[in-house]
């Protein structure tokens, strides 16, 4: 075949893809996009690669509602479950973290500019609440970090075993909304999950025992009594840790939606009552810090929460939290 007739059927070729290409795009295009969906004790003393999470598209040519709905759907999601919500992005820095090794553990939180957020409304006498946990809630650790500079947060951590752990970051920037955003953690190595403890009612912390009496029941609000003791005698003069006599996190199991509930005002000579709700029937595992001798304790409990509550978060355990 000569040169031009070669050109000639090369450029015919070209004209086929494109029209069929415009012909695919077209088809596809004329289908209503897919629906989005929501993002999703080891002790208290300090031993110290997330997915991004948006919004659903405004997409043309959807159907009328549509981006209403997926809006809704997210909105619900219960706190820790994203990396990202109004605007506000948890940012790890420190992406490296080995075994057992004592880590200077650095993230900043940005905001709807894209900046490192640098103003914080103080809430529970802290700026910003840090939790961290493992993956199949066996370990648990409340810290807090200090400001580096810059927006940038610092905190010491260290992670005893290889796996996969989840951190939390709690605050409310000025000017902003109760945020909890969320991030996953790694540590290379031989990893084995542990079973999620048993249903128990007693837990045992450092020679202390604290009792819970109470029930989480999907979609409403419950009280949980925590009371402690030591040799058998109740513990009447716990001391304030975090402007409260206790503070409480509960962690559904498998998804590790976060909840973060304070006391009520009648508080018992012995204990702590708060006020809490679950989002979903299923089991839960519970955090309470209380510090008495100085020292702050955690004790750690697993619950089964009963009924179902769609459409409900967990921040509505907690109004204005």
């Amino acid at each position: 075949m000569n040169t031009p007739a070669r050109l000639g059927a090369y450029a015919a070729g070209l004209a086929v893809i494109f029209v069929a290409a415009l012909g695919a795009g077209t088809a596809l295009g004329s289908g209503e996009p897919p629906r989005a969906t929501p993002r999703p004790a080891h002790g208290h003393t300090d031993p110290t690669g997330p997915a991004d999470s948006t919004g659903p598209a405004d997409h043309a040519g959807s159907a009328p509602g549509h981006a209403h709905e997926q809006t809704s759907e997210v909105a619900s999601a219960p706190p820790g479950l994203q990396i990202s919500q109004d605007g506000y992005t948890l940012v790890p820095l420190t992406t490296t973290l080995k075994r057992g090794k004592a880590t200077d553990f650095r993230f900043t939180v940005n905001g709807p500019d894209g900046a490192p957020v640098t103003r914080y409304q103080v809430k529970h006498e802290k700026k910003l609440h840090f939790i961290v946990v493992s993956r199949d809630l066996g370990d648990f650790w409340h810290l807090h970090p200090e400001e580096a500079g810059d927006g940038v947060w610092s905190v010491p951590l260290t992670l005893p075993d290889a796996g996969a752990y989840r951190m939390f970051a709690d605050f409310a920037p000025e000017g902003g909304p109760d945020l909890t955003l969320g991030a996953d953690l790694f540590v290379p190595g031989d990893y084995r999950p542990r079973p999620l403890p048993p249903v128990e009612r007693t837990a045992q912390v450092d020679g202390y025992t604290v009792t819970l009496a109470g029930d989480l029941t999907a979609g409403q609000v419950t009280k949980l009594v925590f009371t402690v003791s030591k040799d058998g005698t109740p513990v009447g003069d716990l001391e304030p840790y975090l402007g409260a006599k206790g503070h409480l996190v509960a962690i559904r199991a498998g998804d590790l939606a976060y909840l973060h509930v304070h006391p009520e005002e009648d508080t018992t000579a012995a204990g702590v009552t708060f006020a809490a709700s679950a989002p979903s029937g299923g089991d839960y595992r519970l955090f309470l810090d209380f510090k008495h001798g100085g020292t702050v304790h955690t004790a750690a409990f697993t619950v089964r929460s009963t009924g179902t509550a769609a459409g409900h978060g967990l921040e509505d355990a907690h109004p204005g939290h």
